[in-house]
């Protein structure tokens, strides 16, 4: 089950993981035993690729959101018929985190979709170049990642437009996608602003890792595992430790069912 009305836990030390608290995302980060964890294997993982472009190569020109014929205003998951599934991240947490975990997804020649908080990319704004740089999806979370099918329309309008300029002032882009924050589903309201603010679709999922509860990397892999199929959309976290740790045993179970880890834009093409 989502928990809904969970405040945000930021932490400020290096290396340890934060809360997302999506209503996908719980109300606390990963324990204070796996802070070591991620950082072993951050300093394991993180790709020299990691660093931001250097001025001798052009910036990779962001995407803009697309219309995809024959798909419903709120996506849950690609074609069924086709030996592919998207990996998505709610974007928000220790950067070190999410460095790990796309230097991982990079190495295995995954590619994966970051739905990002405004406010996180207010504090860390290299990364929204660093994750379409590298061939990623990256889209719009929100602005403060609050309750946002609980708002008024004006509240929730500029939680959605809010990150969206973010996105575009750091990219040229508003992002491929939305997805709202705290739930599963955008509200008719929030779907219909989503709309309006230029995002054709709502990007929703199929397979919910739990990551967020902290259920250890083993669990992670199962529930992922036991779930996902051709088309799937899957929710996952930057911030949590488990994550960093599930990912490698989730992208080899993936290769030996001969399952590849795409963008949702490429899952949808």
């Amino acid at each position: 089950m989502l928990r809904a009305g969970a405040g945000l836990a930021v932490t400020g030390v290096p290396g340890a993981a934060a809360a997302c608290a999506c209503a996908g995302c719980g109300a606390g980060g990963a324990a204070a035993g796996h802070r070591a964890a991620v950082a072993r294997d951050t300093a394991r993982t993180a790709p020299a690729s990691a660093a931001a472009p250097t001025a001798a190569h052009a910036p990779r020109a962001a995407p803009a959101p697309r219309r995809f014929p024959g798909q419903p205003g709120q996506i849950g998951h690609g074609p069924r018929d086709r030996a592919r599934v998207a990996l998505t991240f709610h974007g928000q947490g220790d950067p070190a985190v999410a460095r790990a975990l796309l230097g991982t997804a990079e190495r295995h020649g995954a590619r994966v979709t970051v739905l990002a908080v405004g406010g996180w990319l207010d504090e860390h704004p290299e990364l929204a170049r660093r994750i379409v740089d590298a061939g990623h999806d990256l889209g719009n979370h929100t602005q403060r990642h609050l309750d946002v099918n609980a708002m008024s329309e004006a509240e929730a309008d500029a939680e959605i437009r809010g990150c969206a300029e973010r996105l575009r002032r750091l990219t040229g882009s508003i992002g491929t996608w939305f997805r709202p924050s705290r739930a599963v589903r955008a509200s008719p309201l929030v779907e219909r602003l989503a709309h309006r603010a230029g995002y054709p679709h709502v990007l929703s999922y199929d397979v919910d890792s739990l990551d967020f509860t902290s259920p250890g990397a083993p669990a992670i892999t199962r529930k992922v595992i036991g779930e996902i199929r051709d088309g799937s959309v899957v929710s996952l976290h930057f911030g949590y430790a488990d994550t960093v740790t599930a990912l490698p045993a989730v992208l080899e179970a993936l290769d030996r069912r001969g399952l590849r880890a795409v963008t949702t834009t490429e899952l949808l093409s």
